[in-house]
């Protein structure tokens, strides 16, 4: 389906507004278009008054202080967005879960009526018997510590019960269906580990703040999780098959 040329001027600017520097190259490429139709439509939106700095054959981005105009959601996206709100809001700490709500809300709030009726009469459902509230104020706790890169504290009871005082450098929370983990910088090993928050019994946020070093941060952390994937890959390819 061909896309009409007023919504690729609108994703146009949102894909240049969700990064540091779009080229047309990748332009071209997430639009399905060539990279002469870029040219040609980003020098329009200038012409319109579009703030995008930049040139061909360098990258575009976009200047401070523009703002769109309110989006219009599609019935599929509507939908969408009602399904993963629905979803999220049973799985997710208070906090997050009430921000949920509101974006829902205002999500809602820009459809046609009976766009709108369609996208809440929707069958899909995620009763509230997720996360207890002890879970839950946890993993706020950690995503908010995650943001700011403050040093937490938290006394944990690994699988056999047995319990340990760790120092942690927060780095993610990550959700595994039914179950959060958060994966972390530990000072006691000196390394990488993932602790399931179902088991940190307490925690506290120190004053103390850390810095991004090299090896020690999260995209380190994916590498060498790719790594290892990969490496596992490779070997099972490489293993003789059942005789």
């Amino acid at each position: 389906m061909v896309m009409r040329r007023a919504d690729r001027l609108f994703q146009i600017v949102q894909l240049i507004r969700g990064r540091r520097l779009s080229t047309a190259a990748f332009l071209a490429e997430r639009l399905e278009v060539s990279a002469r139709t870029i040219y040609r439509d980003v020098a329009d939106l200038q012409h319109q008054g579009v703030p995008i700095e930049g040139e061909a054959g360098v990258g575009y981005r976009l200047g401070a202080g523009f703002d769109l105009p309110p989006l219009m959601f599609s019935q599929g996206e509507a939908n969408a967005l009602v399904a993963a709100a629905r979803l999220a809001q049973a799985w997710l700490d208070a906090g997050l879960a009430r921000e949920v709500e509101m974006a829902l809300g205002k999500i809602l709030s820009v459809l046609p009526p009976a766009a709108r009726v369609a996208a809440e009469a929707q069958a899909l459902y995620a009763p509230s018997v997720g996360l207890d509230p002890r879970v839950q104020a946890t993993l706020q706790a950690l995503r908010e510590a995650v943001h700011s890169r403050h040093v937490v504290q938290i006394n944990y009871a690994d699988v056999h019960g047995r319990p340990s005082l760790r120092r942690l450098r927060p780095l993610g929370c990550f959700y595994w269906g039914k179950v959060w983990t958060l994966s972390a910088w530990c000072e006691l090993r000196n390394d990488f580990r993932a602790f399931r928050i179902d088991r940190i019994s307490s925690i506290t946020v120190l004053d103390e703040q850390f810095r991004q070093e090299p090896g020690k941060t999260l995209a380190d952390l994916l590498r060498k999780v790719e790594g290892e994937m990969e490496g596992r890959a490779v070997e099972g390819a490489a293993a003789p098959g059942p005789q």
